[in-house]
């Protein structure tokens, strides 16, 4: 087969599946950002794209439509120049790079990843109301980022959401189209090691046995619930003089909203609670390499995961599959991977008192936790595990898309 993949930062959520379709014998392609700064060896053909300084309503379809152009003038060279037409083409779609790619290559099956669709009210949006009502006017601006979305679903012959309570944001007479499967985690390498170590930059080594509490996400914000943690901190601290808090994370916003004039998150409400905090207890580490970052789950005592009910983060899984002891957030995205008392503890996403407590029982009674670890990572490697479960299966979706029906 001849598939092309379609991803302004691929891999993206392609990384293990588009190799494991070339070692199968299949011609692989992509397309991807001129901007893309990752490195892969997959032969490819950038689109050149800056995005326009648009706001307002119906910007959002505009600048995605203005990217799917980008991306179809690109495929469209692909195959006249090269003579390159696709059997399969799997994109996402989230930022409109699938929407005219039917238009190039109208005999090839399109599939597309079905990773979120925004809504105004039950879902991200309008769950926190610290940052503002969902007044009329913001929930018109919600419902018109979906235009893109629900025109790239409605134009795929099928598609795959990584979770079932992601599958179910779309609408449900399109959801048939949507089969759910993982991207999957390496739980081989993700793994616990009881001779784990990090090193803290500047600050002490830890070790797994040692009294760590982490948090982990590519930037500390509001959607996964940095605040109510951050908030948490000074009781859990009065409470377990010996604990050390690691917190991984960029300064930057992927989800939640600009703070403005110039601040971030992360320095916002760190001052609320800082003449409160022992900081040299508390050990901002920024954004790790890979091998740092697993070290730190090796090396936890207790992991918070708090997300609003929104895309769920690939960390909470591979703290599973690392045998962390689990303190999720009690929303529908984690409810769906922690079961309350088998394989983590759950707590109410804003109850800062909740989850003092709870890190702190945690902290002080590791013997406890190890049922749920070995639960919890056990789950993982039943369900999400990339080589026996997940890449099997994506590689059948794949494979199934040219078979005749």
């Amino acid at each position: 087969m001849r598939i092309l993949f379609v991803h302004q930062n691929y891999p993206g959520q392609f990384l293990h599946l588009a190799p494991a379709l070339e070692a199968r014998g299949h011609q692989v392609l992509a397309i991807t950002s001129e901007d893309n700064k990752r490195g892969f060896r997959l032969p490819h053909m950038r689109y050149r794209f800056q995005e326009p300084e648009m706001k307002g309503l119906g910007a959002a379809y505009s600048i995605a439509a203005r990217r799917g152009a980008a991306a179809a003038m690109t495929a469209g060279k692909l195959r006249e120049k090269h003579g390159f037409v696709p059997d399969v083409i799997f994109g996402h779609p989230g930022w409109g790079e699938t929407l005219f790619l039917k238009e190039v290559f109208p005999e090839a099956r399109l599939l597309t990843y079905a990773e979120f669709y925004y809504s105004a009210t039950g879902l991200d949006c309008g769950f926190d109301p610290e940052l503002g009502a969902l007044d009329l006017p913001r929930r018109i601006m919600t419902a018109s980022r979906r235009a893109h979305l629900l025109q790239a679903l409605a134009d795929s012959d099928a598609a795959l959401a990584p979770t079932e309570w992601q599958a179910s944001t779309f609408p449900a007479d399109l959801r048939g189209k949507i089969r759910v499967i993982h991207d999957g985690i390496d739980t081989g390498k993700v793994r616990p090691d009881p001779g784990a170590r990090f090193a803290v930059p500047g600050g002490p080594e830890l070790k797994a046995g040692d009294e760590v509490l982490t948090f982990v996400n590519r930037n500390l914000e509001p959607y996964r619930g940095y605040h109510v943690f951050l908030r948490a901190l000074p009781e859990v601290l009065k409470a377990r003089p010996e604990a050390q808090v690691v917190i991984v994370g960029g300064d930057g916003c992927s989800y939640s909203p600009l703070p403005g004039a110039g601040r971030n998150w992360k320095e916002i409400f760190l001052s609320e609670v800082a003449d409160r905090l022992d900081l040299s207890r508390v050990h901002f580490v920024g954004n790790l390499p890979y091998g740092d970052y697993l070290s730190v789950l090796q090396i936890s005592r207790v992991h918070a995961y708090l997300t609003y009910p929104f895309v769920l983060s690939w960390s909470l899984l591979e703290a599973m599959s690392a045998g962390c002891n689990i303190l999720g957030s009690a929303t529908p995205p984690v409810q769906e991977v922690v079961a309350d008392g088998a394989t983590g503890r759950l707590v109410d996403f804003f109850d800062v008192a909740g989850w003092a407590a709870a890190m702190t029982k945690e902290l002080a009674d590791p013997e406890a936790a190890a049922p749920r670890r070995q639960a919890a990572r056990a789950h993982v490697v039943r369900h999400y595990d990339l080589e026996t479960v997940c890449l099997p299966r994506l590689v059948d979706f794949v494979e199934g898309a040219a078979r005749p029906a």
